[in-house]
């Protein structure tokens, strides 16, 4: 795994898009027509281990499926905004709500509208997969692509610079 290089011991939020990070970028159609998203289990244990640990999490996305806001709520998400067509009020929103400041935010995203995002918090990250103009601004490309393990990539580093990963028996169960 590549390391963020950056100086990850300030770090209180980590913020993520979902089509294309949290999942992958192809999304199927149910019979009614509501986008069926893919979920990394990997993802999944990450996030719920670096919330027990104390980490501030959100997803600011453009999706509006409630089974989103479940999954992500049920591993201890706290902070999801969805049907977000302009993604930067949000950011301020959360950093309002949460008193975090902008620099101490990581945010990962793969498409044009993150961009605002993340050019405007502490560490932007994108996916392999991101496209082009994502990549020319991120501060770390993941070697994993969108909906593969960029959530799990991410706070595993954060975590292990913050002594959190893997430093009681708690780390071991979901």
């Amino acid at each position: 795994m590549s390391t963020i290089t950056r100086d990850l011991s300030g770090i209180r939020a980590v913020l993520f898009d979902v089509d294309g990070v949290l999942s992958h970028q192809t999304i199927s159609l149910d019979p009614h027509g509501e986008p069926v998203r893919t979920t990394n289990v990997r993802d999944g244990y990450a996030i719920a281990n670096a919330s027990k640990r104390g980490l501030t999490l959100g997803i600011i996305t453009g999706g509006r499926g409630e089974h989103t806001r479940q999954r992500y709520s049920a591993l201890g998400i706290q902070h999801i905004y969805m049907w977000a067509n302009i993604k930067l009020p949000l950011l301020h929103d959360f950093c309002e709500k949460t008193g975090i400041a902008p620099e101490e935010i990581i945010y990962c995203g793969d498409d044009i509208p993150d961009i605002p995002v993340m050019k405007a918090v502490g560490i932007a990250v994108a996916p392999a997969d991101a496209v082009p103009e994502v990549k020319a601004i991120a501060d770390y490309i993941c070697v994993t692509k969108g909906g593969d393990g960029v959530a799990r990539e991410v706070l595993e580093q954060v975590m292990k610079a913050q002594g959190l990963w893997m430093n009681d028996e708690g780390a071991f169960g979901w």
